[in-house]
């Protein structure tokens, strides 16, 4: 393979999962339960895209906070086992480090408690002249979360751009459903944006996946890019290009394994992505990529405990459907 084209800087949260399997109603009233498994792992959409794209040997550096407790010191020593650099992440020791509770199903759905603790709490000014100089790509996960961000996210996305940093955005989740926070004023200084069509729709008021998309591409710059998350129907990308909205859209190719759970798959998508175009590969290549990343995850418990590296995404990629 060519060699990628520099490094993935990731700005956004940090938090454990405790992922829980429920395979009945879940019962309060003081009554003990037994469940299947219990899996304490790396949580967060930003750290499990870091992660991700170190998988798939991205050199990678996180812009983050934690607390210094026992939570913080484990999700350092896993960041820094898969490769990410982890020396841009600020120790708060006046806030626990975030945690969410996922309560997920046999059928892949599930439920998130989350406590916010250092969640939210890195800032743009966390980011570094020389952060920005080293970066070929930017990318910010769970924007709706990153309160202390929100404020600067635009300035940040028109410095890096302006700097000759490729961007992207993944919005995820608003627990708030207001879908605002500012997202909108930052897309006309996004390369990528990723999201499922509930975030897709919820950020542009829209009835349809491809009103979505087509307002987006609206208000980002020429040849930016719109990646729907579509879970088990793979994903599509959008592109508008000379005035003409191109797509292509990749199913989910067949896996060894059964189903563990889908946490985390829609950010090591977003990493199999970005991995591609730092690797110059055309859209539709790395949206093959992307969805093999994504598919991969979803046999390991938590969002990286299979997350592929280059061979084996590059394997599964060759075996995905392309539907235009």
């Amino acid at each position: 393979m060519d060699a990628a084209s520099g490094r993935l800087l990731v700005v956004g949260e940090l938090c454990v999962d405790l992922i829980i399997d429920v395979d009945r109603e879940i019962r309060f009233g003081q009554h003990e339960q037994i469940v299947p498994r219990t899996t304490l792992t790396m949580g967060s959409s930003s750290a499990i895209t870091a992660c991700g794209a170190a998988a798939l040997g991205i050199d990678t550096r996180l812009i983050s906070v934690r607390g210094d407790d026992t939570f913080g010191r484990y999700l350092d020593e896993e960041l820094r086992r898969r490769g990410v650099d982890t020396t841009g992440v600020r120790i708060d020791d006046s806030l626990p480090t975030g945690a969410s509770t996922h309560l997920t199903r046999p059928d892949g759905d599930r439920a998130i408690l989350t406590s916010m603790g250092s969640i939210g709490t890195v800032r743009a000014a966390d980011v570094t002249p020389g952060d920005l100089a080293d970066a070929a790509h930017l990318h910010i996960g769970s924007y709706f979360l990153q309160h202390a961000l929100q404020p600067d996210a635009r300035a940040l996305f028109a410095a890096a751009r302006a700097a000759g940093v490729r961007t992207s955005l993944d919005g995820n989740f608003d627990p708030a459903e207001r879908w605002d926070s500012g997202i909108l004023t930052l897309l006309p200084h996004v390369d990528v944006f990723f999201g499922n069509e509930g975030e897709l729709t919820g950020i542009t008021n829209t009835d349809g996946i491809d009103d979505a998309v087509g307002k987006l591409l609206g208000i980002m710059p020429q040849d930016a890019v719109v990646v729907a998350k579509l879970g088990a129907d793979g994903a599509y990308a959008a592109r508008l290009s000379s005035g003409r909205v191109e797509r292509v859209r990749v199913g989910v190719p067949s896996v060894d394994g059964e189903l563990a759970d889908t946490v985390g798959a829609g950010d090591t998508l977003a990493a199999g992505f970005i991995a591609g175009m730092l690797h110059g590969m055309p859209v539709e290549d790395a949206l093959r990529l992307a969805v093999a990343c994504g598919t991969a995850s979803t046999r390991g418990s938590g969002g990286v405990g299979a997350q592929p590296d280059w061979e084996a995404a590059s394997a599964l990629a060759a075996r995905t459907s392309v539907m235009r």
